[in-house]
């Protein structure tokens, strides 16, 4: 069948249709008037002709926007358990920091105690409420001194004060190794011997590897590594392990006796 012969058929079963509603309208009393009728048949003929493929067009639209629901429907399922993750995230984040704060605090004031010979010292979060934008300040009171923030302290007691810290960072989370480049440099004797105790004592979880020019420091390491330059301006790595050296000292005493009998 043509487009023109359904156009027509679907005209004739509108008309036939009006037709079968006229004797309704006049029981009811409610009978259209003649512009309203006319005004229905113009809006009936813009429709224009029914589309044959509207079906499959329709069926088609409704499995996409049935798809895209579904989709929608997963992605919003996604985003609430991401959501739930980074909220429980959260909480372990901060109760984690808050007991390895604790522990850090702990240790800092042992440390700062053992290196200065007495007084305390204590870290204080600037926003407590917040632990993932917080700041941390240092308050120290080494002995005879009031308790005082680290920036009035003179430079040797803040480079102590700084050592206290990473000793108790690294008793807290010890690592494999750690590099130290003349931390000991503004220290006096007695400081440079509290140190040297508490590197042996944190030595047995971590390798230190100490850049220092102090004697009481490299009387306290187990190997030396030095660089020097001979007579041809080459540069060479020399080493000594110290209790390899003391084992030959002892050995050279016990042996001198015997060949001064020998001599004699």
């Amino acid at each position: 069948m043509s487009g023109s012969d359904a156009s027509a058929d679907d005209a004739a079963a509108f008309e036939t249709a009006l037709d079968a509603a006229a004797p309704r309208w006049t029981a009811s009393n409610d009978v259209p008037s003649a512009a309203h009728l006319a005004q229905l048949r113009r809006r009936y003929h813009e429709l224009g002709a029914a589309n044959p493929f509207a079906v499959e067009e329709y069926a088609e639209l409704r499995a996409r926007v049935d798809s895209l629901e579904s989709q929608g429907t997963d992605l919003r399922s996604a985003i609430a358990r991401t959501r739930e993750l980074i909220q429980e995230l959260n909480r372990m984040i901060a109760d984690q920091f808050g007991s390895t704060f604790r522990a850090l605090e702990a240790a800092f004031d042992r440390r700062f105690s053992q290196l200065f010979g007495g007084g305390y010292a204590r870290l204080s979060l600037t926003a407590p409420e917040h632990p993932s934008a917080t700041g941390i300040e240092i308050v120290a009171r080494p002995p005879g001194k009031k308790s005082q923030a680290l920036a009035m302290l003179s430079g040797g007691e803040r480079a102590l004060t700084a050592v206290a810290l990473l000793f108790a960072m690294l008793e807290v989370r010890p690592v494999p190794f750690c590099v130290l480049d003349e931390v000991d440099a503004a220290l006096d004797e007695a400081n440079v011997g509290r140190f040297s105790e508490a590197l042996r004592s944190l030595a047995g979880a971590t390798q230190f590897i100490v850049i220092t020019h102090n004697r009481g420091t490299i009387e306290a390491a187990d190997a030396l590594y030095g660089v020097t330059a001979g007579d041809d301006s080459v540069s060479r790595v020399i080493s000594l392990r110290l209790d390899e050296a003391r084992a030959l000292a002892r050995r050279g005493r016990d042996a001198a006796p015997a060949a001064v009998a020998a001599t004699r």
